[in-house]
Formats: C-alpha cells, sequence, structure tokens
C-alpha cells in the first residue's frame, strides 16, 4: 500500500516477522533438550539377563546401576565397555545377593523440568499461532469490506522518480496550455494579482496512443504539488453506492493535500451520457457520474484542486460534465504531424543501436497518421527484423520493413497461390495501381504486391501528397474509383467477377453512404443529413428508429447505388484506355511480386506512349510529406 511521498507501508497482514520468529524459537528449544543428549550419548553394548549373571559370577562386571522404575541395569564392564540389560522389574532376594557381589546403585528417576514442560510448551505455542493466523486473516478480510468504498488513486508527490516535459517529444503548443495550471499551483499570487481563474478542469482529448496519459505524468512531475491518479474504472464495483463513495473519498483526500491535482484516465467510462438508457436514473455508473459532478462545482466547491481527464470519446460524455466550471478547457491531442514525428521517432530511439544509414526525417515522412504509440511500435518491429536478420543495428531496410508490416500486416508465407490465382490477383492490384497513378486527385501509390499480406492475397499501398482537412468531392469520387479499379480489371480482362472485391465494396458502400447521408452530396436529396444513429447505452432512446421516411430511404439506397455504378463504370473507362499499362504492371507483379510507385508509373508511361501527367511522374513520391494515410485495397 503506497503512502504519501511514494513511501510503502504494510497493510492488513503485511508483516510477517513474526513468523519467523516463533520456528526459530521452537528450534532453539529442541536444540537445547535434545542436541546435548545426542552429542553425550556413549556407546552402550545391549545384553541379555542371562549373560549378565554369568558375567557377575564370573567377576567380569565392574559397576552396576539399577532403575527401580523400569528395572533397567547400566553399567560398566570391567573391560571398559558400557552395556545395558533388561532386569527384572522387582528384585528377588537372590538377584539383590547377586547384585551384591559387584558395587550397585539403585536410584529413581525425576524427569528434568525441560522434558515435563516441553510437549505443553509447544502446543501452547502452536494453539497460540493458529490463533493468531485466524485473526490476522479475519482482519484482513473485514479491512477489505470496510476499505471497499475508499478511492484506489494512487499518490504521487516530488520524490517519486518522474517524468517531465523534456521527456514529452512534440506538442509544443499542448505543453504550453497544461503548463499553465503548473504555474498556477507553482506561483498562484502571479495570476491572482491580476484576477485570472485558472481553470478549473482540463480535459485531454486525442485519438488513443496520442500521449494524453504521458502528458499527464509530466505535469505530475513538473507541478510539485501531490497528485492523484486514477482510472474511470476504478470507481465502479459489483456494489450499489461504491462508485459514488469512492469519488467522495477521493475529493476528500485531495482536500487534506490542497493544492492537489487529480487525474481520471479514461473518464468515459463513468462520464458517459445520462438519460433512459437500459440502467435509468438508479444506474450505478449514473449515481457515480453524479458524485462527481456535484464534488466538481457543487454547493461546496473543491478549492485548490485542478482536475484533469483523458478521453478519446469527447462525443459521449454528458454535457453537464463539459460545461464552464467543471471542464473549463478541453485541449485536443492530436495525431502528431511531420514535425512532431521527428523528435519522437529520435526519443524512441534513444535506446536502440541505429546504423548511419538511417535517415529519421525520412521515416517520419513515410508515416503520415501514426500516432505516438504507432512510432513507438514501428521502432521496436524494426529492431526486432534487424534481430532476424541477424544484425548488430538497425538500418533502413529494417525500417522500411517495419513500416510494411504495420500498414499492410505481416506477410503469409505458408499461403501459396496456384499461378490462376497469382495471375487474378496481379490484374486486380494492376488495376487498383493503375487508376492510382492516373486519376489526377487520387493518393499516389508507394508500392503494390500480391505476396498474401494480412489478411488479403495482395495490396496496394497509398501514401498522400499533403495534408488534408476538407475533402471535394473530385477527392471522394477518385477514391471510390481506385477502390473500384480491382473489380473493373477482372470484369475487363475476364469477363467475369470473383470475391477479392469484397473488402473493396465495403468500403466504397460506406464512403458513398456518408457521401448521401451526412455530406449532401446527392444531387437528388439536396442539403440534408442524416447522422448516425444513437447507441442505447450512451443514453438515447431504447427504440430508436431513423429519423427519414421509407421513401426518402428508398432514394438514400438509389443515390448510394448510382455513385458506386457511375464510379465503376468510370474505373472500367479508364482501364479499358490503360489497358497497355494494366497488363505491364501485371507481368511486373507476377515476375517480381512487388512493385514501388516510380515503377508503376514508369510500366504505364511506356505503354501509354508518354508521360499521363504532364508533369511526369511526379506524383510519385518516395516518401510522403505530411499527410493522412488511404486505406489500402486489397485482394481477398
Amino acid at each position: 500500500m503506497a503512502g504519501p511521498g511514494g513511501q510503502t507501508r504494510p497493510g492488513p497482514g503485511g508483516d510477517k516477522s513474526w513468523r519467523w520468529v516463533l520456528a526459530l524459537l521452537v528450534l532453539a528449544l529442541v536444540a537445547v533438550v535434545i542436541v546435548p543428549q545426542l552429542l553425550h550419548r556413549p556407546s552402550v553394548t545391549q545384553i541379555d539377563y542371562a549373560t549378565f549373571v554369568h558375567d557377575v559370577n564370573a567377576k567380569k562386571v565392574a559397576s552396576a546401576t539399577v532403575d527401580n522404575s523400569t528395572g533397567v541395569i547400566t553399567g560398566q564392564l570391567t573391560g571398559g565397555q558400557r552395556y545395558s540389560v533388561n532386569g527384572p522389574g522387582t528384585l528377588t532376594s537372590s538377584e539383590m545377593d547377586l547384585l551384591a557381589k559387584i558395587p550397585a546403585k539403585y536410584h529413581t528417576p525425576t524427569q528434568s523440568l525441560w522434558a515435563t514442560w516441553l510437549p505443553t510448551i509447544l502446543l501452547l505455542l502452536f494453539l497460540v499461532g493458529i490463533f493468531m493466523w485466524f485473526s490476522r486473516r479475519a482482519q484482513g478480510q473485514m479491512s477489505g469490506i470496510m476499505s471497499i468504498g475508499r478511492s484506489k488513486a494512487k499518490l504521487y508527490t516530488t520524490e517519486r522518480p518522474r517524468t517531465t516535459f523534456a521527456d514529452v517529444a512534440g506538442y509544443s503548443g499542448v505543453k504550453v496550455e497544461i503548463s499553465e495550471v503548473v504555474d498556477f499551483l507553482k506561483v498562484p499570487n502571479r495570476f491572482r494579482d491580476v484576477g485570472a481563474r485558472i481553470p478549473k478542469g482540463i480535459l485531454l482529448v486525442g485519438p488513443p496512443g496520442t500521449g494524453k496519459t504521458l502528458l499527464a505524468r509530466a505535469v505530475a512531475g513538473e507541478a510539485g504539488v501531490p497528485f492523484m491518479s486514477v482510472s474511470g474504472s476504478d470507481f465502479m464495483e459489483m456494489f450499489v453506492g461504491v462508485g459514488a463513495s469512492r469519488v467522495r473519498d477521493l475529493f476528500q483526500t485531495a482536500r487534506k493535500q490542497a493544492p492537489a491535482i487529480i487525474f481520471i484516465d479514461e473518464i468515459d467510462s463513468i462520464g458517459r451520457k445520462r438519460g433512459a438508457g437500459l440502467g435509468g436514473g438508479h444506474d450505478e455508473r449514473e449515481q457515480t457520474l453524479n458524485q462527481m459532478l456535484s464534488e466538481m462545482d457543487g454547493f461546496d466547491p473543491a478549492e485548490g484542486i485542478v482536475i484533469m481527464a483523458a478521453t478519446n470519446r469527447p462525443d459521449i460524455l454528458d454535457p453537464a460534465l463539459l460545461r464552464p466550471g467543471r471542464f473549463d478547457r478541453q485541449i485536443v491531442v492530436p495525431l502528431p504531424d511531420l514535425e512532431e514525428r521527428l523528435p519522437i521517432l529520435r526519443v524512441h530511439c534513444k535506446d536502440k543501436r541505429v546504423g548511419p544509414d538511417v535517415n529519421l526525417e525520412l521515416v517520419a515522412r513515410g508515416t503520415p497518421g501514426m500516432s505516438g504509440a504507432d512510432l513507438a511500435n514501428l521502432v521496436n518491429e524494426a529492431a526486432l527484423h534487424a534481430v532476424r536478420r541477424g544484425s548488430q543495428q538497425v538500418e533502413m531496410a529494417d525500417f522500411e520493413a517495419a513500416r510494411d508490416r504495420v500498414l499492410m500486416g505481416q506477410r503469409r508465407e505458408s499461403l501459396v497461390l496456384s499461378d490462376e490465382e497469382k495471375e487474378r490477383v496481379a490484374f486486380h492490384e494492376g488495376g487498383h495501381a493503375v487508376l492510382a497513378y492516373v486519376l489526377e486527385h487520387a493518393d499516389p501509390v508507394h508500392k503494390v504486391t500480391i505476396l498474401p499480406t494480412g489478411m488479403a492475397l495482395g495490396v496496394t499501398q497509398q501514401l498522400p501528397l499533403e495534408e488534408r482537412h476538407i475533402y471535394p468531392r473530385e477527392v471522394i469520387e477518385d477514391s471510390l474509383a481506385v477502390r473500384m479499379g480491382g473489380r473493373a480489371a477482372e470484369l475487363l480482362v475476364y469477363g467475369d467477377l470473383s470475391t477479392g472485391a469484397s473488402n473493396d465494396l465495403v468500403g466504397n458502400t460506406e464512403l458513398a453512404r456518408k457521401m448521401v447521408r451526412e455530406w449532401g452530396m446527392s444531387a437528388e436529396l439536396g442539403p440534408m443529413a442524416w447522422g448516425s444513429q444513437g447507441m442505447v447505452f450512451l443514453g438515447e432512446d431504447l427504440l430508436h428508429s431513423r429519423d427519414y421516411s421509407e421513401d426518402t430511404a428508398r432514394v438514400v439506397d438509389a443515390e448510394v447505388a448510382k455513385i458506386l455504378r457511375d464510379q465503376e463504370q468510370r474505373a472500367i473507362e479508364l482501364l479499358s484506355r490503360h489497358r497497355g499499362g494494366l497488363d505491364a504492371v501485371a507481368r511486373g507483379l507476377l515476375e517480381r511480386e512487388t512493385l514501388d510507385g516510380d515503377e508503376v508509373a514508369k510500366l504505364v508511361d511506356t505503354a501509354y506512349g508518354g508521360p499521363v501527367h504532364s508533369n511526369g511522374s511526379a506524383k510519385v513520391p518516395t516518401f510522403a510529406p505530411d499527410a493522412q494515410p488511404a486505406p489500402p485495397s486489397d485482394a481477398g
């Protein structure tokens, strides 16, 4: 159990030293009683009574000692050898006369104090040990039951090993916003003199793996005040009222430590919208949220306490939790851009043996859309690949292989395609690659392969040229056409279809449905949008139905089908125009199994009889600048 300052204090039943002391005492008693007897016991010859009588008459017995209680006779022979004989229990006159011939002694032995009390002492010690064991076990169970409503927050202070802002690469804007909290806690008068009030709550919002928890640890290291960290799931228990009790205990502990910081990770587990839902108003999670709202800004507000929280689902949080006075400020922790990915890669490569040919700037350019956790995994995969190669250092080829594995998946060496299947996959992926190069607004081809990778039989990987925040319709339509390229190539070459385009069709249908339902890109429906349906667990209506009529639903389906058929026809026409390039790319894939974007561009331009684009093959970057990656098109 961690105490303040990170010190460890024993919990119930934590000190086990008494057991060792008891065991040593028992061993010492046994040693005192038994060991001396074993060490000083001389060798004794056992003889029968007839032999003893004969030796007495022959004057071979030097002495005798008779035990009156047992009748055992011990003594020493004339030769110096000690003997023992079982004599009669009661001595007769003749036997007394026999013993009178030698120096004989008679005694009645008495038990020693140790021999008398040792069994009793050992029994008492055993009973005391059993009693202490049961009492400590019961005490531990009772303390566990009594402490079930206590907060499970971990308390960090400046004495603990800490993470600072220097350990967080990139995110300079985020660190500036968070550092205001640290400055206020360190120098509060600087803000109070101006009349400024620090935000009471700070919510870190961002995709998974962007370093929200790492930033909170950095605040703990920089603040110089007590920092209490707890996960949202720690409040929930099977017992009713435990969550609210733990919230109360958390804030009571923080008030005693004030000024202090409370960090709640994954707050969406307890902060979801209240409403009808499945649990109603008596839901345990809802009661926990109500208690937190009261503690954050209720009748008795907590002064000197700053609350930080992290989530990647801000859309499901209750509005009362996000209003000013509770979480005043939301800090977005986005996916790192090019300038931030480079220092993140340097941080993760510090403890790796990196070769001189590794250019981390090129690696950063070739990893658009990756989070900090993805970059850490990329560096680790590169190191693992170097070990598998038998290399003593991580080289650029290892980063290339690691990036392909992360983006496209692991190669399936055990899966062997027949010649017919391999040819069909080659034309399928060739259709994707040719359209990605030919279409003006499509993301350029980075690599295309017919090696079974991940769950796909072949993969066409695209990397965008620039970062996009708004997607024009022409970009979306080109993306739809590229995904239709595999299906169109099979129709053009074989005249029939296969199951290879299943994943492409699923992605295209979803994208086309968003164009119609959410983005208003349908001429038939006009400027109307219907978002995704709410989920029951978010507190929406239990029996939720779509908010448009059956007639509108038929129009939506018709418009989605029209968009997909138009792009399929467009893909077929373009591939028919560039049939020579399609055949050349397919032959290249059958011969070499993998082609990069530059090789695809050269094959298509050569078959076309000149550059497809006026600026040549400038659409094909070796490493794409910062942008969001397009999902790979695959067959299988």
